[in-house]
C-alpha cells in the first residue's frame, strides 16, 4: 500500500460539527492523500435535473429498472422501454454538468486524481471537460447491436424511432432516472423498434442493465488505479449496488482510508473514516477553493 496514506480518525456528520469544521476535516483528508480514486454516483447529477433511484435510506424510490435479460428476451417489455426512453431521452441528453462535475474536473487538472470512476451513464463528467473517466455502467449516448456490435448514436436511434413511430412525439410524462420516463401505455402492439441497419439484429443501449455484469476489463482497470491511489473518495453514491461497493471493500482490504460525501445512508458508512451529508457539488467546489 502507498506509504503516503494517513488516517484522520473515524468521524461522521452526526457528531454535531459545523459545516465549516466538516469541510476542514475533508480538506485535511484531501491534503494528506494527493492521489485520490474517486467513485461518483447519481448524487452528482441530481443538480443537473437528473433523478436518482434511491431515497436517503438507500431504499428504492420507484420500481427497479428493467433487467438485461428481460430487455433481450421480452418484446413487450423492450417496446415499453423504448417508448418510455423516447420521451425521456431529449431532456436527458440536454442535461448540463453541475458543480460536482466541474469541481472534480478541477481536481483532475490539478493532478489530484488517480482515476475517476462513475456509476452514472450520463457522460456529464466528460461534458465538464474531464478526460480520464471510467464509465462503470456504460453510457446511454450510444446503442449497439447485440449480434454484430454495429454501433450508432442514441440521437440517431431516436430519430429512427420517432420516424417509425411518429405517435411517440405526442406523449408526455414525468422524467425518471437514466433517460427513462414515468409513462404507462397498455397497448404497444403497433409500435415498431428499428433493427440494426447493418445486420437486422437487436439494438441495445450501451449500458450495463440491472442484473448484468460490468465487463471484467473495466473492473480491472479501475482496480489497478485503486491500488495505485492513496485513498478512496465516494461522491454522491449510496453504494447499494455491488458494482460500486466492491471498491470500498477492496480499499478496506488494502487498508486505504475511505471518505464518503452523500446526502443519505450508504452501504459503506461503517467503513468510512469520514462521512459527510449535504450537497456533494457544493462540498466539492468548496474543496477546490482550498487546494
Amino acid at each position: 500500500m502507498n506509504n503516503k496514506v494517513q488516517a484522520i480518525g473515524h468521524h461522521d456528520s452526526t457528531n454535531n460539527l459545523s459545516s465549516t469544521e466538516e469541510d476542514e476535516q475533508l480538506a485535511c483528508f484531501i491534503k494528506n492523500h494527493p492521489r485520490l480514486f474517486v467513485l461518483t454516483g447519481a448524487g452528482c447529477s441530481t443538480a443537473s435535473g437528473l433523478g436518482d433511484y434511491r431515497d436517503q435510506q438507500g431504499q428504492w424510490k420507484r420500481r427497479q429498472p428493467i433487467t438485461g435479460h428481460i430487455f433481450v428476451n421480452n418484446e413487450a417489455a423492450r417496446k415499453r422501454y423504448w417508448a418510455r426512453s423516447s420521451v425521456g431521452w431529449p431532456s436527458f441528453s440536454n442535461a448540463q454538468p453541475g458543480l460536482a462535475h466541474y469541481a472534480l474536473q478541477q481536481f483532475q487538472q490539478l493532478q489530484r486524481l488517480e482515476l475517476l470512476v462513475t456509476q452514472n451513464v450520463d457522460r456529464l463528467h466528460q461534458k465538464a471537460g474531464h478526460d480520464n473517466v471510467v464509465d462503470l455502467h456504460g453510457v446511454l449516448a450510444t446503442v449497439s447491436c447485440i449480434d454484430c456490435e454495429h454501433q450508432i448514436s442514441r440521437d440517431t436511434f431516436q430519430s429512427e424511432l420517432m420516424t417509425t413511430n411518429p405517435w411517440l412525439g405526442s406523449l408526455t410524462a414525468a422524467h425518471a432516472p437514466d433517460g427513462d420516463a414515468d409513462l404507462e401505455i397498455n397497448n404497444l402492439n403497433t409500435m415498431q423498434v428499428p433493427p440494426c441497419n447493418s445486420c437486422g439484429g437487436l439494438l441495445k443501449p450501451d449500458v450495463v442493465f440491472f442484473g448484468e455484469n460490468v465487463p471484467k476489463q473495466t473492473v480491472q482497470r479501475a482496480m489497478n488505479a485503486l491500488a495505485a491511489a492513496d485513498a478512496l473518495l465516494v461522491v454522491g453514491s449510496s453504494l447499494m449496488v455491488y458494482s460500486g461497493f466492491r471498491f470500498c471493500r477492496e480499499a478496506q482490504r488494502r487498508g486505504q482510508p475511505i471518505v464518503i460525501i452523500n446526502n443519505g445512508k450508504t452501504r459503506a458508512d461503517d467503513m468510512a473514516i469520514l462521512k459527510l451529508q449535504g450537497d456533494c457539488g457544493e462540498r466539492m467546489m468548496t474543496q477546490v477553493s482550498l487546494l
